[in-house]
């Protein structure tokens, strides 16, 4: 879940800094694409270069002209993520490009990367041309981005089943145990997962979510009893709950028809997740378990663009040898750091062994983030 405190950000320090900075290689341009639609983010205001549109596929090129991290979304109606771009730091541009139906739906931009942001109406028109997807290569991708979709969301329902009842059992040790395995598969389909409105901050949200006028509930509310008293013996409400908001976003993720766009988009959404959450220690700040995540975005990462493939063999093979080289490098840094079955802690780490991992991620975004751009052609 992105809501992220902008005070523990930058305290984060360095790696904070190398991990938002370096995204200045992913996908900023000095000047935007022609034919998009500007918008000029500050602290304080967020100016898109039009309202209205006429349906089909729009390209964003979001200017960050404030002091602080900025990101850029299209929401439709319930808070529904239809694109986003992140970790749009000062003085850059990064471009979105999304599929957008006719339709009535907000933007927004959001300094510090938090709350429910500087929001704007936008209305699309008309009737979209014939989608990318109708590219055999294209179709048979979102076909099977979508089977490893239902993969993971059913390991996703029977792990939380089995971390719930231990919950519910006051069994502390087992629910530990648990805890990050579960996390695992929530965090390869996050893009699609954290999509449908306020079931990503009732499932994932961190504390912060409070300040947005929210309970803090679901995975890290679990998580901070866990891990700061060990009393878990009123949480039996908050598993059900977490429990019943998974099966909800399940049966969404596995009735949703995905478009090349959105595997592209969700590929570098997920590096940016590690950017600006595991890297720093953010997500995890109580059990310490980042590095679950970390591998897990990673693999979900992968998988999208694994689905791309073919058409990405045929549209950009220079991009695929990079792609391939550069997922190699951090799978091969980040295994450094196995543990047995799983992953060292955070705090495990030296500011050194972090930042040689936030490097070599900010290194395979860069190639991730020309993927949206090779499908849309």
């Amino acid at each position: 879940m992105r809501t992220i405190r902008p005070v523990l950000l930058a305290a984060a320090g360095v790696l904070a800094v190398a991990g938002v900075t370096a995204c200045g290689a992913d996908g900023e341009k000095d000047a935007a694409t022609s034919d998009a639609v500007t918008v000029k983010a500050t602290d304080t205001t967020c100016e898109v270069g039009t309202t209205e549109l006429t349906a089909g596929q729009i390209t964003f090129s979001v200017r960050n002209s404030g002091s602080k991290v900025n990101e850029f979304y299209v929401y439709a109606a319930g808070d529904r993520v239809m694109g986003e771009v992140e970790n749009v730091a000062p003085g850059l541009t990064r471009e979105l490009r999304v599929e957008l139906p006719a339709g009535a739906y907000e933007t927004a931009c959001k300094p510090g990367m938090s709350g429910r942001g500087i929001r704007g109406a936008l209305k699309v028109t008309g009737a979209a041309a014939t989608p990318k997807a109708v590219d055999a290569t294209l179709a048979e991708a979102t076909a099977g981005y979508q089977r490893y979709v239902t993969s993971q969301t059913a390991e996703l329902l029977t792990r939380t089943g089995e971390f719930v009842a231990a919950v519910k059992a006051g069994d502390v040790a087992r629910a530990k145990a648990l805890y990050p395995v579960t996390r695992t598969y929530w965090e390869r389909i996050e893009p699609v997962a954290e999509s449908f409105g306020d079931l990503d901050p009732k499932i994932d949200g961190r504390e912060e979510v409070v300040e947005e006028g929210m309970e803090f509930t679901g995975f890290h509310r679990i998580e901070k009893d866990l891990w700061t008293t060990g009393d878990i013996s009123k949480d039996g409400p908050i598993a059900d709950q977490l429990l019943t908001d998974v099966k909800a976003i399940v049966a969404k993720a596995n009735a949703e028809k995905l478009t090349p766009l959105q595997l592209a988009n969700g590929a570098k959404a997920l590096l940016d997740e590690v950017a600006s959450g595991k890297i720093t220690g953010e997500e995890e700040r109580y059990s310490h378990t980042d590095l679950w995540d970390f591998s897990a975005n990673l693999e979900g990462s992968k998988a999208a663009i694994a689905a791309l493939r073919p058409a990405l063999e045929q549209r950009a093979p220079d991009l695929v040898r990079q792609l391939d080289a550069e997922f190699a490098n951090v799978e091969q840094v980040l295994g450094r750091h196995r543990a047995g079955d799983g992953w060292k802690l955070h705090t495990a780490l030296s500011t050194a062994e972090l930042k040689e991992l936030s490097d070599s991620v900010n290194a395979l975004a860069e190639p991730v983030s020309r993927v949206a751009a090779a499908v849309a052609r």
